[in-house]
């Protein structure tokens, strides 16, 4: 066995060491999980997990980066054949010029398939199009009893406990993904400016039907202030289609779609502990603000500065300093809005700060037990790793969250605690009676899984949090 390697997630918090191995095709991912030892294994991709959920504390984590390859796409389906460790930027940059996009992106485009699928990640077209899953027609999966091609009707409990499943019933090393097909690399965007939550959140209820994507970004450092006046928060609601080519200018209606650009800023690796602090988070939320235009319509953007803003800056999360910082989202039904705005109100008492905090709505769940979405509303925060309070306070939006029937998001998690897990996602027993079907010696584990007592049944003894940094 090699050495062992320090992981983190993106947020950089809770490292632990493993063993990493590189598979390049999937028979040594199989064997791998063949010879597994007792501390268990997970699959990582690119390590945009927030959390823990791609480490394995003293076991074997297995780098798919390897296992990229991206095959033709079928002109007539739009259907490509794609290594799980490709990434979504690189699916992208292949099948963009020839007229074809991804049917669901994240925030960035730096997340492997295979990551896609195991966090079933969402965009901002959930309320029409649904979650990453539900756009794949197969898969291959390396589980410890075999090598299986499944799909939403060949084997359906397995494909649908695996789409969210956080690597937990095996390893994706090949996906069939259902693309789709654009005209341009353009979007007809929308902006609207709203003075507090109330009025964006009536607007996308009333509204979004009609758009493919949305998405409201909030400035929740306002919100105390706000609150004098009986509302919660600010905000910047921008919805959007794909542009055809009769909408651009007559000189570029005949231009191939571009693939994205490529990054052109880096982080600096070493930052202040306290750089993001309240007064300049507040101070960048208040441009940010000010920046947007109180309604516009029909604003030609590239699609790179409309779903990926972020992916112009490498490393951006080294700007939250050497403690890192913590992305909190959760999902509540259509009429707990007011969860939504007791959230933004709690961090404003609490002198929270919140970098960043987005808001959309969701359609329609996924068939997976453990897939994150269900209809109604999200918002995701992220927050640094310093006050006092972030803790307890978190520790409580979970409860309110989960009294109103809601879940936060496992791939972007690193501190729920485990009690709650089983009223977040009722489902949860149906995952591990998969999980025994196709594991029974609970191979797959994860720093996740361990936390979050989702091994339970499947115990080997191990669940102590083996070589975490700091025990």
């Amino acid at each position: 066995m090699p050495e062992r390697t320090l992981l983190c997630g993106w947020g950089r918090t809770a490292p632990t060491r493993a063993c990493v191995l590189a598979p390049e095709v999937a028979d040594d991912v199989q064997r791998a999980l063949a010879h597994a030892d007792a501390r268990g294994t997970v699959a990582r991709g690119l390590g945009r997990s927030y959390g823990d959920a791609a480490q394995c504390a003293g076991g074997v984590v297995l780098d798919m980066r390897s296992l990229a390859g991206i095959g033709d796409v079928d002109q007539v389906t739009g259907e490509v054949d794609v290594g799980a460790g490709a990434s979504l930027d690189s699916l992208v940059r292949a099948t963009l010029p020839s007229g074809w996009f991804l049917p669901v992106t994240p925030g960035t485009r730096q997340v492997t398939v295979g990551g896609a699928i195991a966090a079933d990640v969402h965009g901002k077209n959930h309320h029409v199009d649904g979650s990453f899953a539900q756009h794949v027609a197969g898969m291959t999966l390396a589980t410890p009893t075999g090598l299986r091609r499944i799909g939403p009707s060949s084997d359906p409990e397995l494909f649908w406990a695996t789409a969210g499943g956080m690597g937990l019933t095996g390893v994706v090393t090949e996906a069939r993904v259902q693309m789709l097909r654009v005209e341009t690399d353009q979007m007809l965007v929308d902006t609207d400016r709203f003075v507090d939550l109330d009025g964006v959140m009536a607007a996308m209820e009333h509204g979004d039907a009609d758009y493919r994507y949305s998405v409201a970004w909030v400035d929740c450092t306002a919100a105390l202030g706000a609150r004098r006046s009986g509302h919660t928060g600010r905000a910047v609601l921008t919805r959007a289609r794909h542009a055809a080519r009769d909408d651009l200018p007559p000189p570029d209606r005949h231009r191939a779609p571009s693939p994205p650009p490529s990054t052109w800023l880096r982080a600096p690796r070493r930052v202040p502990p306290h750089l993001l602090h309240t007064l300049s988070i507040a101070a960048f939320n208040e441009a940010w603000y000010r920046r947007a235009p109180r309604h516009r319509t029909t604003e030609l953007q590239s699609m790179w500065r409309f779903f990926h803003p972020l992916d112009g800056v490498a490393d951006w999360n080294h700007l939250y300093g050497p403690r890192g910082f913590l992305q909190y989202q959760f999902a509540v039904g259509p009429g707990e809005g007011a969860v939504v705005a007791a959230v933004i109100s709690e961090l404003a008492d609490r002198r929270i700060p919140s970098f960043l905090a987005v808001l959309k709505r969701f359609g329609p769940s996924a068939p997976g037990p453990l897939s994150f979405p269900v209809p109604g509303w999200t918002l995701a925060l992220d927050m640094p790793i310093g006050p006092p309070a972030l803790r307890a306070c978190l520790d409580g939006l979970d409860e309110a969250v989960a009294a109103a029937g809601g879940r936060v998001y496992l791939a972007k998690d690193a501190r729920l605690r485990p009690e709650l897990l089983d009223t977040m996602y009722p489902r949860i027993g149906e995952l591990r009676t998969v999980r025994r079907r196709v594991d029974p010696e609970g191979v797959l584990r994860s720093d996740l899984s361990r936390r979050l007592g989702l091994d339970r049944g499947l115990d080997r003894g191990l669940d102590r949090g083996l070589d975490r940094v700091g025990d």
